[in-house]
């Protein structure tokens, strides 16, 4: 029997986080592999007898502090109080008003769930968390994240023929209604402008924010040819829609909000299919990498207009119903497998050993030093540079592309090390020198292949602090990522909804499959990923003669072996061949990590062409 999910909104309310809630839910009740239930509560009492009601296995909820502040610290509380209820079942929260530091703070409230005593060690509300942020990195194991939901929607009606730039949202402080109508008189002569500035329930609930943002608003227009409509009606959400629908573009110039989460507003304006201007507001930053840019401070909105939604269109493919879908579905899988291994072990290890688990098995990992970003926010090893040239390194007949990275490779793709170094240079300082052969290998041969595609579809498989990837896009190249520091993993990536088979030109990997304790499934998604005509790049740790027993670093699952590569992966790579004659004997590794003495091997083949 599926399990059951009770998802607990607010109730109805002129607030964007209730609307949130609820096309979440809407999406969540498609699922066939859960029983989710979608409920309004707004008083610890109504949640009690839902829980009554439905006896749920898990719940989730749409958490903000200010819409639901009967629950803010009563959720145990109230209920272990009242022994009414024993909740004894994951409690997950989204939350909306993360960051990267939100998040990576986020602890458990170590519930009879996760201790199996009701030992309270934390003040959290929750056991797990969602976050509704695409940009955010996975640096601890309590927090979650999915895609966002453009809601289903068509456009039938025509473009405007007066340029109508268009906004929404309530009337709150620093949303920049001002500074659209400043932008506007700058680059128009004639022009509309519209603006729907609700009362807000939960912020504005007189007025009078919206009110006098109205009011600044007329006092700035000072050209006969632009005119400014300021509505306050509350629309719902189909009418929200039409109302961005009939502009011409739609245009959100929020101030920066440093801490704050996501805007919403975006999620409607996708749907609608128009183009989109933005500030620089890290509240946008999950479509700041729209390209051409859409950022009014390097693209006018005339420019911005006449890219139309280009610039939009790989979000269209990403935030669907039934991503979202598959992303909650395999949040709860995951979930439900800690709860489970959890339940396996408490019942023969000591409450010591069950606590020293717990905090393996959910504590924040500090091992993360990707540097994508600094502190402040400002790119730095991630900034493409346009300039950026490279020629891959000569290759003699005797070389191979299938081979041992030892120290004669090191000397030979040395000017791939220099490049990366260039190109990267605070990640690649973290890193350990003798090992750069293996990215400089990947960046080098990846470099090598994409001339033979046309606009070729890339892939890296483990990304995350990946100096060749990180390259790779610096020189200029779209590659997809995937990490489960970064997403999901490879074996999740196969079977998302928007994944297509067969589709991807190139695909590469550095020193990760080691890393995966079913490497066979792992070749079999590269397998079914990987487009016919397409190269696979990948580099492994080596050690010929290796037998499961032997010594190996923790990290690792396994050495590969010549029979491994030969043999055993490259069987199960349906209408592949290697590129070249293998050269992988190595009866003297080179590489010391430790007491660990081995190399680095390389496995580069390409898919059969079909007919």
């Amino acid at each position: 029997m599926n399990r059951t999910v009770l998802f607990v909104n607010h109730k109805k309310s002129q607030c964007g986080v209730y609307e949130f809630g609820k096309n979440v839910g809407a999406v969540l009740l498609r699922s066939k592999k859960y029983n989710f239930i979608y409920t309004e509560c707004s008083s610890l009492n109504e949640l009690k007898a839902d829980i009554v009601k439905n006896n749920p296995n898990v719940i989730i909820y749409n958490y903000t502090s200010s819409t639901m502040p009967w629950a803010a610290d009563k959720i145990y509380r109230g209920i272990y109080k009242s022994n009414i209820i024993n909740i004894n079942i994951p409690q997950i929260g989204i939350i909306h008003e993360t960051t990267q530091d939100v998040s990576y703070r986020a602890t458990a409230y170590r519930s009879k769930f996760l201790f199996g005593k009701g030992i309270n060690l934390s003040n959290s509300l929750f056991d797990f968390y969602i976050a509704p942020d695409p940009t955010l990195l996975l640096k601890n194991n309590l927090v979650y994240k999915t895609g966002r939901l453009i809601p289903p929607y068509k456009n039938n009606f025509e473009a405007p023929e007066v340029p109508t730039i268009g906004s929404f949202g309530f009337g709150t402080p620093k949303k920049g209604f001002e500074k659209i109508v400043q932008l506007v008189q700058r680059e128009f002569n004639e022009a509309i402008i519209r603006f729907n500035i609700p009362f807000a329930d939960f912020g504005d609930k007189d007025g009078v924010g919206a009110k006098e943002i109205a009011k600044r608003c007329n006092a700035l227009v000072n050209k006969s040819g632009i005119k400014l409509y300021i509505s306050h009606d509350f629309l719902d959400h189909g009418e929200i829609l039409d109302f961005l629908a009939k502009n011409t573009i739609n245009v959100f110039l929020y101030e920066d909000a440093n801490g704050r989460g996501l805007s919403s507003v975006i999620d409607s304006a996708l749907a609608v299919q128009r183009p989109i201007a933005i500030s620089e507001s890290s509240m946008f930053r999950h479509i700041t990498d729209a390209s051409p840019s859409i950022c009014v401070t390097k693209n006018n909105l005339k420019t911005i207009i006449e890219n139309g939604i280009t610039p939009l269109l790989k979000y269209y493919s990403e935030w669907t119903p039934d991503n979202l879908l598959w992303d909650y579905e395999r949040i709860l899988d995951s979930i439900f497998y800690k709860q489970n291994n959890l339940e396996n072990h408490k019942k023969n290890i000591t409450s010591t050993l069950y606590f020293k688990l717990n905090k393996l098995l959910l504590r924040p990992s500090k091992s993360f030093t990707w540097l994508r970003s600094s502190k402040d926010g400002v790119v730095d090893d991630m900034q493409v540079v346009n300039s950026a040239s490279y020629n891959p390194i000569h290759i003699s007949a005797r070389d191979s592309l299938n081979r041992i990275l030892d120290n004669d490779a090191r000397n030979l793709y040395k000017p791939a090390i220099d490049k990366i170094t260039e190109l990267v240079p605070k990640t690649i300082s973290k890193k350990i020198p003798e090992a750069n052969v293996q990215q400089a290998f990947v960046f080098d041969t990846v470099w090598r292949y994409v001339p033979f595609y046309k606009n070729p579809k890339i892939l890296c498989i483990g990304s995350y602090e990946d100096t060749a990837s990180m390259s790779l896009i610096k020189m200029g190249l779209k590659v997809e990522e995937i990490d489960p520091a970064l997403n999901y993993s490879l074996q999740e990536y196969v079977t998302k909804p928007s994944t297509i088979k067969e589709s991807y030109n190139i695909i590469f990997s550095t020193s990760v499959i080691e890393h995966d304790k079913d490497d066979e499934l792992f070749i079999k998604c590269v397998s079914d990923l990987l487009a016919p005509g397409g190269v696979f790049v990948m580099t492994c740790d080596y050690k010929d003669g290796w037998v499961p027993g032997d010594i190996k670093p923790d990290v690792d699952f396994r050495f590969y072996t010549k029979n491994d590569l030969e043999n055993r992966l490259l069987s199960l790579m349906k209408n592949c061949e290697l590129v070249d004659k293998p050269q992988w004997d190595c009866p003297n590794p080179d590489f010391i990590l430790g007491k660990y003495k081995y190399t680095f091997a390389t496995f580069v083949l390409k898919k059969y062409t079909k007919g």
